[in-house]
């Protein structure tokens, strides 16, 4: 591992000359970060932080088949221990309840899923992460709308004639890249144990994002399957 004894701050070099700088290991690739989607129940919460999942991810959107209630979603937050972030799924919501949602079930990010206009993702108190289906081009202008009303991430998933994620379909790898040159990207999108190295690979995105591939069913986690994508993930890391 490479050492270095250079300052890591701007404001070192105003310290003077008799300040010690201890040697540190140089920069690393930020390891990408995991995230599960579509949690039903406490069991599969628990079996995902289990296999090193960093983020868990809850539906509010009647549309899906993986939704749950703001009740249900509660108790499935309570099991959650600390240090993994709670991650709320919402399509076209109102920002009020939203907000209300957020509080209600002790979550961390709000993910909004659906055709949220920039002014619609800045709710006071809340960390937001804006989905995007990208299908011929990435709109930077638009992402820069969208940092500036207060999002902090952008997950890439698939484009689907009137669907919000969770189709199983893999995105555009390419327009995701260009992006995460740019902006933090969760990539999701038909990812799988047997595709993620690669998508990490190609797009170097800050984390990825799975629900559909590490399911016995729609909603029913499968712990093997979680415990290979998390390898697989590490494993595609390791080989950028």
């Amino acid at each position: 591992m490479k050492l270095t004894t250079e300052p890591n701050c701007m404001n070192c070099a105003a310290l003077g000359s008799d300040v010690k700088i201890e040697m540190v290991p140089a920069m690393q690739p930020l390891r990408v970060r995991i995230k599960v989607c579509g949690i039903t129940s406490a069991r599969d919460a628990c079996a995902a932080v289990s296999a090193g999942v960093d983020a868990l991810g809850l539906v509010f959107y009647a549309g899906s088949k993986r939704c749950v209630t703001p009740e249900q979603a509660k108790q499935i937050s309570a099991a959650i221990p600390p240090f993994v972030t709670r991650v709320g799924l919402f399509v076209n919501a109102a920002p009020a309840y939203i907000a209300h949602v957020m509080a209600y079930c002790n979550l961390d990010v709000a993910q909004l899923h659906g055709d949220e206009l920039p002014a619609q993702c800045h709710i006071p108190g809340v960390r937001v992460a804006k989905a995007l289906r990208l299908k011929d081009s990435v709109d930077f202008l638009e992402c820069q709308a969208y940092r500036a009303a207060g999002v902090e991430a952008f997950l890439v998933d698939a484009w689907v004639q009137d669907a919000y994620g969770g189709t199983g379909v893999c995105a555009a790898w390419e327009l995701a890249a260009q992006l995460a040159r740019e902006q933090c990207v969760i990539l999701a999108g038909g990812l799988t144990a047997d595709n993620v190295g690669v998508a990490i690979q190609q797009v170097s995105p800050y984390a990825v994002d799975v629900s559909s591939g590490v399911e016995f069913s729609a909603g029913v986690k499968d712990v093997h399957k979680m415990y290979a994508f998390v390898d697989a993930v590490s494993h595609g890391h390791r080989s950028i």
